[in-house]
């Protein structure tokens, strides 16, 4: 039987609605740090699209995406994106992060096990659940993000969208394409954040177990939460990397009209056709295309999110437990 998880018993629990708001607040710091790193993960991503061998390189490497951005289009460019991927990391991360445990409980239960029991398995499965039902919610505004960060007036890689704000895109994309064409994508999010997720969480508690388990660090130190991140950040890299460059790609092809007069994706039926047809064309490099970029975006993401949300928990706990002891 697995050890349970370290926990101080003076401090209060929080309800699920208080760790969703926990996740989500420390996911929007993260993202403020992360976001240039995304926008040159997309750009890379969408890159030579289907094209074979000497397809022309508008950008070299991650390190050239942000010094050509920042030249041509200056902040605002490294930030594209920014507005939408708050609300989206609010759903992402408050989802994944406060529907975990919670899970993970309801799952150990139904098996006969304690809840705070850490079963390898269904560790897993709460993590993909629970980033699945974020990535469901957050898709309207995952897919717009996407798009914005491609969008480039002056070195454009991929199809183009030009939208004014997150507002004029969802309006735009609504009118256009219907309740449909909010929902496009939607498959290869949760594929990619199902993929994410079930190993995000469990190896960061699985890192922080084993680091106070044999006395390492101490279970409220922020070294044992940077260095249980830090391995959760290079799990998920190596993990969701050709389920990320599916879903920018499922998201950014331009829409043609269909036989039965729905608009449907011009180069992809689905992820698992995007990644097959980018393996035929580009080969295995094409689906690890932009994973230094995403390794750069997803390492100090994952570090500053698992990290604030355990020091905001327990800050939130602290303060929970004077206001109730006063």
């Amino acid at each position: 039987m697995s050890n349970p998880s370290p926990s101080s018993p003076q401090k209060p629990q929080i309800s699920t609605f208080e760790g969703f708001i926990c996740g989500g607040i420390a996911a929007c710091i993260a993202v403020t740090i992360s976001n240039p790193a995304e926008v040159a993960k997309t750009r890379l991503q969408l890159q030579g699209e289907l094209a074979k061998g000497g397809a022309v390189k508008v950008y070299n490497n991650a390190l050239d995406v942000f010094t050509k951005t920042f030249r041509n289009e200056g902040v605002r460019g490294l930030q594209r994106g920014l507005g939408p991927a708050y609300a989206y990391q609010i759903l992402l991360n408050g989802s994944r992060l406060g529907f975990y445990e919670p899970f993970r409980h309801a799952i150990n239960r139904f098996i006969g096990r304690p809840e705070t029991d850490q079963i390898p398995w269904t560790s897993v499965l709460a993590g993909a659940t629970s980033g699945a039902v974020g990535a469901s919610l957050g898709n309207p505004l995952f897919l717009i993000k996407a798009r914005m960060q491609a969008y480039s007036p002056s070195l454009p890689v991929g199809a183009q969208h030009h939208y004014k704000s997150s507002f004029d895109a969802l309006s735009r994309i609504f009118k256009a394409e219907g309740p449909r064409g909010l929902v496009r994508g939607i498959d290869a999010a949760i594929l990619r954040t199902s993929m994410g997720s079930s190993v995000q969480l469990p190896s960061y508690n699985f890192t922080k177990n084993l680091l106070v388990k044999h006395d390492i660090s101490s279970p409220n130190s922020v070294w044992t939460f940077l260095a249980s991140s830090s391995v959760s950040g290079a799990c998920v890299c190596l993990v969701m990397q050709p389920a990320d460059t599916a879903l920018t790609r499922v998201y950014n092809q331009p829409t043609i009209v269909g036989p039965d007069g729905r608009p449907k994706g011009a180069l992809y039926k689905n992820p698992i056709d995007c990644l097959w047809k980018t393996f035929k064309t580009e080969g295995i490099r094409g689906w690890y295309k932009g994973s230094t970029a995403h390794f750069l975006r997803i390492a100090p993401h994952t570090i500053v999110t698992l990290t604030m949300n355990d020091v905001i928990i327990n800050l939130y706990k602290s303060t929970k437990a004077r206001r109730d002891s006063s």
